[in-house]
């Protein structure tokens, strides 16, 4: 027999309670997953999971692509982006962390400045390479990387400054994130 919280099975509708609290805890999961389907991440330079061209890595320009999306969720107030590569030798590497997007913000402009702050009060972090803003695809040479772009829809502004961490805005954003939207590119230096 299962016992709750020290009480014993003669409260049977007490386990029922924590049945329907499941229930609901499942419904606003589903309901977090139909808003992540419904928002895309999107950009002219490649499609999901195709190479992202030289000139937004190491290799090249080493500027931030063109990133649109659309179908931001109702009751958005503020958006956020972080790329990192999951296929780096030291594990997870951190690209470009930005925050504080105005929720009426569609697209980030191709070169976005390395400022700590942006013009429209977007705020930049800082990545693995230790520098503010974007740091394009640069992994050693062997088998090609993929690099993940994900936009969060928030129900707040994080109250961060600039030059946070990937850690920091992740703990920011916890409880606050009603989509998100992946694009996924990969790079692949010459041996």
């Amino acid at each position: 027999m299962t016992t709750i919280v020290g009480q014993t099975n003669r409260h049977p509708w007490l386990r029922l309670g924590f049945v329907a609290v499941g229930w609901i805890a499942a419904a606003a999961a589903a309901s977090i997953t139909q808003e992540e389907s419904t928002m895309k991440l999107t950009s002219v330079a490649w499609m999901e999971g195709q190479p992202i061209p030289v000139k937004f890595t190491c290799d090249g320009a080493d500027v931030s692509p063109l990133l649109t999306w659309s179908d931001a969720p109702a009751g958005t107030r503020s958006f956020a982006l972080i790329c990192d590569d999951p296929d780096a030798p030291a594990g997870t590497w951190v690209h470009w962390v930005i925050y504080g997007l105005p929720a009426t913000a569609t697209a980030l402009a191709e070169g976005i400045a390395t400022a700590e702050t942006l013009p429209d009060g977007a705020k930049q972090g800082v990545n693995d390479f230790r520098r503010i803003g974007y740091g394009g695809p640069c992994p050693p040479p062997g088998a090609p990387h993929r690099y993940y772009f994900k936009l969060y829809a928030l129900d707040a502004t994080p109250a961060l400054k600039s030059r946070a961490t990937k850690v920091e805005l992740l703990r920011a954003m916890a409880g606050h994130i009603l989509a998100e939207a992946r694009l996924m590119g990969t790079y692949q230096r010459a041996r």
